[in-house]
């Protein structure tokens, strides 16, 4: 038992090991003067931060990813509430259909997802627009957000929500007053854990967003054809934004659940 206890973390460090070494070696690169990546680093620079700061495109970029992440945390967080709550709540004929469709977009191969997505957009007119990568992006995470309500409403009395209509309320201000507030936690940290996936995402972006570029859009841009230690610097700012993102949505719902319960 020992020897399988030992074997298991070695794993667990592998897979660790195997996921972030990249990450860590291109937040290395994106201090080195050289223009290509070599170890040992030639000398110790923020060149690269700096060239990306001054850059217009950059901004853009910038600008419209924040944007859509947070237009479709928004968006995404409410549709996941809604469906996490009617399942909950409800008992209705063909909910297993309901809920499996729900779920899907997931489970889709994304570029076939993206491919789809671009094929409804230019039949509507709506192909290269922000709010196509919005609305995209929410059909995306909204089952995430979905999974993380529906987690949060199983832990709930569920006679809580019958004693406040036997108290006098009404359904919406038993909504208001015991359900939303129960699932704070849970919706919090779907505002943020949708936002982290969609500011990340980049199949989708790509073939929809037109000359509305995201910034993993502008990466593939600027590697095509030639090496770019820009690269290195804007990935290491995607990847803070994203698993600052992350932890915050982890340790708000980790905290206020305890506190709750």
């Amino acid at each position: 038992m020992n020897w399988l206890s030992w074997g298991l973390r070695g794993y667990t460090l592998l897979l660790f090991v195997f996921v972030f070494a990249p990450i860590f070696f291109s937040v290395i690169f994106s201090f080195n003067s050289a223009r290509f990546p070599t170890i040992p680093l030639e000398s110790f620079t923020f060149h690269w931060y700096q060239t990306i700061w001054s850059d217009p495109d950059v901004w853009t970029a910038v600008r419209n990813s924040v944007v859509v992440s947070f237009c479709t945390s928004i968006i995404a967080t409410f549709l996941g509430f809604c469906t996490a709550y009617t399942d909950y709540r409800y008992n209705f004929r063909f909910k297993g259909a309901y809920l499996a469709l729900v779920l899907l977009p997931p489970t889709i191969p994304l570029i076939i997802m993206a491919l789809a997505m671009l094929a409804w957009f230019s039949k509507i007119g709506a192909s290269g627009q922000l709010w196509s990568i919005i609305i995209a992006h929410s059909v995306l995470t909204a089952p995430f957000a979905m999974a993380i309500c529906r987690l949060r409403l199983n832990q709930m009395d569920g006679d809580l929500e019958a004693a406040a209509w036997n108290l006098g309320a009404s359904e919406w201000r038993s909504m208001r007053e015991v359900i939303v507030p129960f699932c704070k936690p849970a919706i919090v940290s779907s505002l943020f854990l949708t936002a982290a996936v969609s500011f990340d995402e980049f199949a989708i972006s790509w073939f929809v967003s037109g000359l509305n570029k995201t910034v993993p859009v502008l990466i593939l841009e600027i590697v095509q054809g030639n090496i770019d230690p820009q690269v290195n610097a804007i990935g290491t700012f995607v990847f803070l934004v994203s698993m600052t993102l992350v932890i915050i949505a982890q340790l708000f719902f980790t905290l206020r659940h305890s506190k709750v319960l």
